[in-house]
Formats: structure tokens, C-alpha cells, sequence
């Protein structure tokens, strides 16, 4: 068993997991391994580093996604971004959108393993950290026997300690970036197959996992799981995650994590940001509690128009807090004994 170990992942998704989301997850779950957006490798190279690869100490541990295909590119940008101080590199091998082929990377890479092993390889020469990879089973009519099987070896061969599988095929030619997440079937079994035939890898598992006692009845098949829209969507499960997947007793309070993210909301606004796409990782915090309807409301409306700050996000906290008192139960359901947090106004 390799000494890489990540029970519980937040997979890098294309303009959801920006630093704000990290930020706001990792107060959620202080154990679950984060990552950024996926970064082109020549964006790094000739873009704005620091907007690309900033983050704050307290995400860790926060690994890096890069998309390429040239071996010495991404060798370049992973010395950059381990310069950052990331815990990881990780190498995009599944992410199906027009743009990422027209790029000959992503997705597409799975037809090519021997190209994903110079690019691990080139990697891992280049930085001290583990150089990892997320790929699929296959692509169009591979066979997902063959074709994961010949990407596990080439990468494995170049040094990567841990490969994290998509559970489902992506089709290039037919299917939108939207309908590869949904359409194609998902086939679990094929990865628990890649992980009894690589004991000595870590394997890790993501596609359509939505509760952490999914995940934790993946866990006995492979080595991680790698939560995407679920955390995204419904980040209060998250809560839950250091409990229930690292045995530790913390699992904190809703309410808590909002009213901790305001002074950073507060500073990003005094930087010239907008309010909206900021707190839009938090939209989804009290689903399915009372309230959570109106949560959801005053953040998106009130909080779209110009010069909105963070007396949105406290009346909608207080109402939220309005409908459970009401409702005579706190977050998990119980007999309300919730106090209002400070900072939150009527």
C-alpha cells in the first residue's frame, strides 16, 4: 500500500472549485483532500500565476489540477506550482469539453497512454511532491479492460502514486461536457477490478457518489473516493466527513462555518469583487432544512445586485435561523436549543 492516502477527495471541477469554495469546504471538513480548478499548463506559463495558483495556507491539503499534453510544459508548470506550495500535482486525464480536446489533452489523453506516461514522468522529475492522476475507464468504443488497464500501467511505470477514476466512459464524439457526467453508464466494478489487480497503487473512485455512506461502502473496495457535484450541491454532508470517514469527533455547525466566512467575504469585497460569485458555493448549506428555500433566494437575488455585501448573507442566516426556531428543531432535526451567531442581523 503506497503511503499516499486520501480516504475522502473534493474532485477539481471547472468553475466550481475556486479558492472561496476551497475555503468554505475546508471549514466544512478539516481531513478531506482539496482541489483547485483544473489550470492549463500554458496558462501558468504565461498567464497571472498568482491569480491562477494563489491559495490560503489553511486549505491544505489542497492539491493542483493541470491540463496538457506536452511532457515538458507541464513539467515547467508543476515546478511553478509546487513553488506555491501545493501537496500535490495532479494530471487531468478526463475532462471531456470541445475546448480540452481542441487542446489534444484531457478526455482524449486516455487513447494515448504512453504520451500520459512522458507526461507523469516529465512531472515527477521536476517536483518532490506526488504527481497523481484522474482519468476515466475509456473513451467512445475503447474497451474499459484495455483502456484502463494500459493508462494504469503507463502512469504507474512514470511514477505516479495514485490514480483517481471516473467511473464512466466519456463520449467525445456525440455527448456535451453535461451529458458525459450524467449519460454515460456507471461502472464501479471496473474500478474496484483496477484496484485488486494494483494492490500496491492507490486507487481512488469518483462518478455519481452523493452520501458519505456511499463512500464509505466504496472504501471497502478501493482506497479513496472523490466526492464532485454532492459536495458541491449539498456541502453540509461535508459536515459529516471527518466523522464518519476519518473516525475523529468533530462535526461542526452550519451557522458556525457562515459566520466564519465573513470576514473573508468582507475582505474579497474591499478588493472590487462581486458578492454573488462568491458566496455561490454556499447556496446549497441548508438543503433540505427549514428555511432553505428562502436562503437560497435572498443570496441569489439580493445578492446579484450592485454593491450587495455581507448583510445579505446575515438576513439570510437570520431567516434561516427564524424558520428552524419556528419549526421548533435545530440543523440535524433536533429540539432547537440554536443560539444566533454575532454577527448575524434581523
Amino acid at each position: 500500500m503506497t503511503a499516499y492516502s486520501h480516504p475522502l477527495a473534493i474532485a477539481p471541477m471547472i468553475d466550481w472549485t475556486d479558492r472561496f469554495c476551497r475555503l468554505f469546504h475546508r471549514r466544512l471538513t478539516q481531513r478531506a483532500l482539496l482541489y483547485t480548478e483544473m489550470v492549463v499548463a500554458d496558462a501558468i506559463l504565461h498567464g497571472d500565476r498568482d491569480r491562477l495558483l494563489g491559495f490560503s495556507a489553511e486549505e491544505h491539503p489542497v492539491a493542483v489540477q493541470l491540463g496538457g499534453s506536452n511532457p515538458a510544459k507541464l513539467a515547467a508548470a508543476a515546478r511553478i506550482a509546487a513553488s506555491y506550495g501545493y501537496d500535490e500535482i495532479n494530471l487531468n486525464v478526463g475532462c471531456p469539453s470541445d475546448r480540452v480536446q481542441s487542446g489534444t489533452f484531457g478526455a482524449c489523453l486516455m487513447r494515448t497512454p504512453a504520451l500520459v506516461g512522458d507526461c507523469v514522468a516529465a512531472m515527477r522529475d521536476a517536483v518532490d511532491i506526488p504527481v497523481t492522476v484522474k482519468c476515466r475507464i475509456g473513451v467512445d468504443e475503447q474497451d474499459p479492460e484495455a483502456s484502463l488497464d494500459a493508462l494504469a500501467e503507463a502512469v504507474v511505470d512514470a511514477g505516479a502514486v495514485a490514480i483517481w477514476v471516473h467511473a464512466r466512459k466519456a463520449w467525445l464524439q456525440g455527448l456535451s461536457p453535461r451529458e458525459n457526467r450524467d449519460i454515460p453508464p456507471l461502472d464501479y466494478d471496473r474500478v474496484y477490478r483496477l484496484k485488486q489487480a494494483r494492490p500496491d497503487v492507490f486507487i481512488g473512485i469518483n462518478g455519481g457518489v452523493k452520501t458519505l455512506d456511499e463512500a464509505a461502502a466504496h472504501l471497502r473496495h478501493v482506497d479513496g473516493v472523490m466526492l464532485g457535484r454532492a459536495a458541491y450541491q449539498t456541502p453540509t454532508l461535508l459536515a459529516d466527513a471527518d466523522r464518519i470517514i476519518y473516525g475523529e469527533s468533530r462535526s461542526p455547525n452550519p451557522f458556525d462555518i457562515v459566520s466564519d466566512m465573513l470576514p473573508q467575504v468582507e475582505a474579497w469585497l474591499g478588493e472590487g469583487r462581486r458578492l454573488g460569485p462568491l458566496i455561490r458555493p454556499m447556496l446549497g448549506l441548508f438543503h433540505g432544512a427549514p428555511g432553505a428555500r428562502r436562503w437560497r433566494q435572498m443570496l441569489t437575488v439580493e445578492g446579484s445586485r450592485p454593491g450587495a455585501g455581507v448583510e445579505v448573507v446575515e438576513r439570510a442566516l437570520a431567516a434561516v435561523m427564524a424558520a428552524m426556531q419556528a419549526g421548533g428543531v435545530d440543523f440535524a432535526g433536533n429540539p432547537s436549543e440554536t443560539e444566533a451567531p454575532d454577527r448575524v442581523t434581523a
